[in-house]
């Protein structure tokens, strides 16, 4: 593969998005680009620096009960709620602080909530936080989850989107299109690198990558 290459955020020098060029393939499609997160999700510093320029984007909202992560996003998410609980976002919750939780996924590949875990969405204001959102397929799964378990869908946070909007819900992302205006997603009976012949690099998801040589 090549190597990465990285675009630095505007007002904050701990966050950068790294990327690959390349021919890679997701659970939903495929892309030009592999984003690795990894430091972003796991490196304290860099998570920190992620998950509070995310909640700059919700300083005015009015109440945000839980941040439901996913695909490894549980360490920005409670750098994100901590910095919203600092600057004064209400919480319904009996304690007033919000809850940090992520999905399991049944043997069909749903998301689901056990028991004692239900009460974190059950008639709570849920923000989704993704690593990133291209078809948005993982976005569509998981809104359908929350409502499932009687929760609602205030906002969704993303790294990286492609998308502006999952249905009427905006997607508030720090980089975007704009700073990848090449970047591309297709669907993998669709692909062009694949009908021009060229070798897959990775397959991807939100665990990472696993080369194919």
């Amino acid at each position: 593969m090549q190597a990465y290459k990285k675009i630095d955020y505007s007002s904050n020098k701990d966050v950068v998005l790294r990327y690959i060029p390349g021919h890679f393939i997701t659970p939903n499609s495929h892309v030009n680009y592999y984003m690795d997160l990894s430091d972003m999700k796991s490196r304290q510093r860099e998570a920190r620096a992620t998950g509070e320029e995310l909640a700059e984007m919700y300083l005015v909202s009015d109440v945000i009960d839980t941040v439901l992560c996913l695909n490894g996003m549980e360490v920005v998410g409670a750098y994100m709620a901590n910095k919203l609980t600092k600057a004064g976002i209400i919480s319904a919750n009996r304690h007033q602080t919000i809850y940090i939780t992520s999905p399991e996924y049944n043997t069909g590949g749903q998301m689901m909530f056990r028991e004692n875990n239900q009460h974190m969405i059950k008639g709570k204001k849920v923000l989704i936080l993704i690593d990133t959102a291209t078809t948005g397929e993982t976005l569509r799964s998981a809104m359908r989850t929350v409502n499932f378990y009687g929760g609602e869908v205030i906002g969704i946070s993303a790294i990286y989107s492609v998308a502006s909007k999952v249905g009427d819900t905006q997607i508030r992302a720090l980089y975007s299109n704009r700073d990848l205006p090449d970047y591309a997603s297709h669907k993998p009976e669709e692909c062009p690198m694949c009908k021009a012949g060229m070798p897959i690099d990775a397959i991807c998801n939100g665990f990472g990558y696993s080369t194919l040589k």
